[in-house]
């Protein structure tokens, strides 16, 4: 892969995903180390200091995934936030642990999970909860 964009994550959100990963079956571990490496290499800082252009836990974001050009808006969620919505994406599939901590205008190349690479590049983000006050969420 190529060199990475920087990725900015709260400090509550890293200490539920790593409570998330470990809590995993050990056999589920290994197919979420990308998301684990991004953790240990994200720029961790308080909710109230994120910038409103990150892509934080339960943000909405519209995203476009290349080479194919198509273009999501999908808000990004922990597992037990999955309710069959096509509107959601849990952080644990590929495309979402490949939108946690970008920025508007960062793109990323992440392993598909039809084999190789996709680029995520996030076009806007229509709803961040720290940017709306909730800190907590």
């Amino acid at each position: 892969m190529t060199q990475q964009p920087p990725i900015t994550v709260s400090s509550l959100d890293l200490e539920r995903l790593e409570q998330l990963l470990d809590g995993l079956p050990r056999d589920a571990q290994a197919a979420h180390q990308a998301l684990r490496e991004e953790l240990n290499r994200a720029n961790v800082v308080e909710s109230d200091k994120i910038p409103p252009s990150v892509v934080t836990m339960n943000s909405t974001v519209r995203f476009r995934v290349e080479p194919e050009g198509n273009e999501f808006e999908r808000t990004l969620v922990y597992p037990s936030g999955m309710d069959g919505s096509p509107e959601r994406i849990s952080v644990l599939a590929p495309i979402g642990s490949a939108l946690l901590g970008l920025s508007v205008g960062d793109s990323i190349a992440w392993p598909s999970p039809r084999g190789g690479d996709m680029t995520v590049r996030i076009m806007e983000i229509l709803y961040q909860p720290e940017a709306a006050g909730e800190m907590h969420r």
